[in-house]
């Protein structure tokens, strides 16, 4: 289990309180997990600046209607460098299409295929979230988790 170190924040009262109110409405118990929740946030950001291995999702929205989609999207799909980790397809109503890919790759890697994603003509709206692998971030009760045929656990 990893330590906690305690510290002080001056901070004015009003921006405290637009946080606890912020705070609030999102359901966390006590600031000290808000703050450590913007904190992993930051360097999740940091990651993908620097171009690091990170994991996100692309969500897509389509006419499925429209002429050689279908086969533009697959063949952009066939064509991504990184890695996609799995593809979930669901009929929205008689036209549109949602699509949400997982994707494993370079963050800029990421970017550049969301973008031609959502360029393609009767993609109606697309995004791009990415997240950490979580290497770079330690949390309370964190543990080693190695993949490969043998599944194997240790603790910090």
């Amino acid at each position: 289990m990893s330590d906690l170190v305690r510290f002080g924040v001056s901070i004015e009262a009003e921006l405290l309180e637009r946080f606890d109110q912020e705070i609030d409405k999102k359901g966390y118990s006590n600031r000290s997990e808000a703050i450590r929740d913007l904190i992993r946030d930051q360097i999740v950001t940091e990651e993908w600046a620097s171009d690091d291995e990170t994991v996100g999702t692309i969500t897509i929205v389509y006419d499925h209607h429209t002429r050689d989609l279908s086969a533009n999207l697959t063949h952009l799909q066939h064509s991504f460098q990184g890695e996609i980790k799995s593809v979930l397809h669901i009929h929205l109503d008689h036209n549109n299409c949602l699509e949400v890919l997982v994707v494993a790759g370079k963050g800029q890697l990421l970017q550049h295929f969301a973008d031609q994603l959502v360029s393609i003509k009767g993609v109606k709206h697309g995004k791009l979230t990415m997240t950490t692998t979580g290497s770079a971030i330690p949390t309370k009760g964190s543990h080693q988790h190695i993949h490969g045929t043998e599944h194997s656990h240790s603790q910090d």
